[in-house]
């Protein structure tokens, strides 16, 4: 396609562009951002545009530019920032967003005599040793199996270590050295340590090595027996490293693989992590929004530039698309503080890498197509079933929210709302709701006060309503929403209730509807009714799940706030020192009484009412 004509003239602003590092935004006449992009020379890039043939989709946003702003940084890496911060406020059509993915996680070695491995999620610190970041929680427990395996290194909480008075199962089997009973030195535990740090490091030429000169040195001693657990060490090293089959060396041993393959408007990046020389496994990312004809590069820089701005950047990233290497590189080498190598044209371990990853990546999208195909479906067969008035446009944005109260005898009661848009879950627009001033039990009370709370705003004109509202529950709680939504003054037809059905099966749900109509039974097979358990079965397990963390909350506190001589410091403390009702419930007298602040009859106390028995 030759390079369009634009709705303004873009000579003037081209002859203006300073050819130094920035961002530029074409913007439309209406003032909404079309396009957010990033360049090392704003002059060249962005007279790019106009300068050569387009493909459609880009040609089709520069007929709609009125007016293209820009902003000069003071280097690319600053630009790279600016990009990610604009295309997240700005939310520009024409974008290739992925979401935020910050779940992944870390095996963790905790800072402690006997230092423990441990799986972990969250925002890493200073105060203990973390690696990873992992693909998936598998491959973390896989890495933790492994070193239980060859080094023997302990995974139990600390309560648990502290209190143990012989070597629990995991020493019998032979994945622990059991220093909870001190059956290893500390140096021989901090030696074994060292050696799985060194490994996940992609050491273990070295480590073998080190390994055999000690079972050498120990027979030579004739130290049989710990030459013995060692030769045992170094088979089960051998063997770990059998399969693994990965040659790898210098930088290669941590490395990012990334194959983005696309079909359509569809696309996928898979994404392989090489960490120590071992292959820890795929994850394959989806964009939010993509278009028909953006090309494999321009998505494949975009999930680059979005993806390691939250995530640590490897020395290398092996990709299969033809970005700009040398400008992504030299602005991820600005923003890590560290030389980070892109490699378009890998050769050897690096090509098969690149192959693996392809294949899974256009598995995952196959994959994808096939469940949306799914989701399409059923989504289309609900809207048929309620007779929903929407064009074939608005069915691709049907949204649907369901509600569910859960509570344990009327403690703990918790609401939860779920969200289904665009044929998928929405767990990021997921709320709970605390019930608080209602009778315990009275379920229809606290189904009005979550559709009162969730609803208000709507009515205010602060947001819109949704297409479809499911209530757990039969016609008493479809009643309760309908009578909420009159008060509201919003439109009721849109409530429907999802009741059990005579025998309580599924499969025989019944829709219930706020006006006269008799209820409806759309059957085992119907695609309708499988979107809609879907939905409902959600909002039931996430409604379910913050009921009980709350009842947890409130049960753990309020154990010792009951308690006489307990205040604030005091309950601080003893849940420091344990680490939770759980560690301080199974601690002796005697443990309970070293804490400090607390005497010996007070220790008694607790312990007493902790376990139910008299106090003195």
């Amino acid at each position: 396609m030759n390079a369009p004509t634009a709705t303004f003239d873009p000579k003037p602003v081209l002859a203006g562009l300073p050819h130094l590092p920035g961002v530029y935004r074409m913007i439309a006449a209406d003032g909404a951002a079309l396009y957010v992009g990033k360049a090392r020379d704003l002059r060249k890039r962005v007279s790019s545009y106009f300068n050569k043939n387009v493909g459609p989709w880009t040609g089709h946003m520069l007929a709609r530019v009125a007016r293209i702003e820009t902003t000069v940084t003071r280097s690319e890496a600053e630009a790279l920032l600016l990009e990610n911060t604009l295309i997240k406020s700005l939310a520009p059509r024409y974008n290739v967003v992925f979401r935020d993915d910050k779940s992944y996680p870390y095996l963790k070695f905790t800072v402690h005599k006997f230092p423990r491995i441990a799986y972990y999620r969250g925002a890493v610190d200073r105060r203990a040793q973390y690696f990873g970041p992992y693909p998936n929680a598998w491959a973390v427990k896989d890495s933790i199996q492994l070193l239980q395996k060859v080094f023997r290194l302990r995974t139990c909480e600390d309560t648990v270590f502290a209190n143990r008075s012989r070597p629990c199962l995991l020493h019998q089997i032979e994945r622990c050295s059991a220093p909870c009973v001190k059956l290893i030195e500390p140096d021989a535990y901090a030696q074994d340590i060292d050696r799985a740090v060194r490994f996940l490091r992609g050491q273990t030429g070295d480590i073998m090595r080190e390994l055999e000169g000690r079972m050498h040195q120990l027979s030579v001693d004739l130290k049989f027996e710990q030459a013995a657990a060692v030769r045992d060490q170094i088979g089960a090293l051998a063997k770990v490293l059998h399969q693994q089959a990965v040659d790898t060396t210098g930088s290669d041993a941590d490395a990012d693989v990334l194959a983005v393959v696309t079909d359509g408007a569809h696309a996928c990046v898979n994404l392989a992590m090489i960490r120590g020389g071992r292959h820890l496994g795929d994850k394959p990312h989806f964009p939010a929004r993509a278009s028909a004809g953006t090309e494999a590069a321009e998505i494949l820089e975009a999930f680059v530039s979005q993806h390691y701005l939250s995530q640590p950047v490897p020395p290398t990233l092996v990709v299969n698309a033809d970005v700009d290497t040398e400008e992504l590189s030299a602005m991820l080498s600005a923003a890590s503080g560290r030389r980070v190598q892109l490699v378009r044209h890998p050769q050897e371990q690096r090509r098969r890498w690149l192959e693996m990853a392809e294949a899974n990546a256009r598995l995952a999208l196959a994959r994808r197509l096939a469940e949306e195909g799914s989701q399409m479906a059923r989504t289309r067969a609900l809207i048929d079933a309620l007779g929903l008035e929407l064009g074939e446009e608005d069915a691709d944005k049907l949204r649907v929210e369901c509600f569910d109260v859960s509570h344990t005898s009327g403690e703990a009661t918790q609401a939860s709302c779920v969200v289904y848009a665009e044929h998928r879950m929405r767990p990021s627009e997921y709320r709970r709701y605390n019930i608080e001033g209602v009778e315990a039990g009275d379920d229809y009370a606290a189904m009005r006060q979550v559709l009162t709370r969730r609803f208000s705003p709507v009515a205010r004109g602060e947001s819109r309503l949704p297409h479809l509202v499911l209530v757990d529950g039969g016609k008493g709680q479809v009643m309760v929403a309908h009578q909420v939504f009159v008060e509201l003054g919003l439109d009721p037809s849109v409530l429907v209730g999802v009741a059990k059905g005579d025998e309580r099966k599924v499969g025989l749900e019944e829709l219930v509807f706020p006006d006269q109509r008799p209820p409806l039974v759309l059957g085992r097979e119907s695609q309708a009714l499988l979107l809609i358990a879907q939905i409902r079965d959600e909002a039931h397990r996430f409604a379910i799940t913050g009921m009980r963390a709350r009842r947890a909350k409130t049960r753990n506190t309020s154990q010792l706030e009951g308690m006489e001589g307990i205040g604030p410091k005091r309950r601080q403390k003893l849940l420091a020192r344990f680490g939770g009702m759980r560690g301080l419930a199974s601690a002796s007298i005697d443990d309970i009484a070293n804490v400090e602040g607390v005497s010996r009859k007070l220790a008694e106390r607790i312990y007493a009412q902790l376990h139910g028995q008299p106090s003195h």
